[in-house]
């Protein structure tokens, strides 16, 4: 599609370009556009795209999404799909960070973005001035962003909102830690996703993924692990028909 105006609805599944912007129903105005979840109806806006008076504009170069919201109500999301390498911090994303310095009551964490992330140490669930958490440089960190903006450095937590951890917090020492595209954490985050039910038969795992990318995993021995590494670093370019046949020859063995 060539830079310019189009309806939004009408480019869903095409390419856009930054600078393109995507024209909204006359009933959607400003207000539905705020991120974050709201009323129903809202319309919300995700990654490679910006609020601006016309609707949407386009940041980023990739293809175009749309999800319906769910029941009758009007709204939904639109964003971007694209293969960019780098992370870029997202509000409420769900990361793997690598600690690698203390300053004060603060752990610095690098996320894979363009800097690195900071997190309290009152961020784990049950801690107090007394009963700080063992954080070490170089522990491995599974949380989320409570701060993310270009104006602010981000900001990690490894709490929900009722103060439960939720399964996040320190990584166990063994395992191994590797990194994907981000599309490919995308497809793997997907809910019932075809590829981890296949790996889950052939073999027992604990499985971690950070939307930046990072993927931790640890299986009952160091051989199971590395099979799976390498066919999860495979899924990206093989097809469905291709990935089933290499899983079928394992579990032959």
């Amino acid at each position: 599609m060539a830079a310019g105006r189009a309806e939004a609805e009408a480019c869903v599944g095409q390419v856009v370009l930054p600078g393109d912007v995507l024209l909204l129903p006359a009933r959607t105005d400003e207000e539905r556009l705020r991120l974050g979840a709201g009323a129903g109806g809202r319309l919300l806006c995700g990654p490679g795209l910006r609020r601006c008076a016309a609707g949407l504009l386009v940041t980023k170069c990739g293809l175009l999404r749309h999800r319906q919201a769910g029941g009758a109500a009007a709204g939904g999301a639109y964003w971007v799909d694209s293969q960019q390498k780098r992370y870029v911090p997202v509000k409420g994303d769900y990361v793997i960070g690598i600690v690698t310095a203390k300053a004060g009551d603060v752990f610095k964490l690098d996320v894979g973005g363009s800097e690195q992330a900071s997190l309290s140490y009152l961020a784990f669930e049950g801690t107090t001035k007394r009963n700080r958490p063992n954080v070490q440089v170089g522990d491995l960190i599974y949380g989320r962003f409570l701060v993310a903006n270009k104006d602010m450095e981000p900001e990690m937590v490894c709490i929900d909102g009722n103060g439960r951890s939720s399964g996040m917090g320190i990584i166990g020492q063994d395992g191994f830690l590797f990194k994907v595209s981000l599309g490919l954490i995308r497809k793997l985050l997907a809910p019932k996703c075809e590829i981890i039910q296949e790996l889950s038969q052939l073999y027992p795992f604990e499985l971690v993924l950070g939307m930046n990318g990072r993927i931790w995993i640890k299986a009952k021995t160091v051989q199971q692990t590395l099979i799976i590494v390498n066919i999860l670093e495979a899924c990206e370019y093989m097809t469905a028909e291709q990935r089933k046949q290499a899983l079928a020859k394992l579990s032959g063995n």
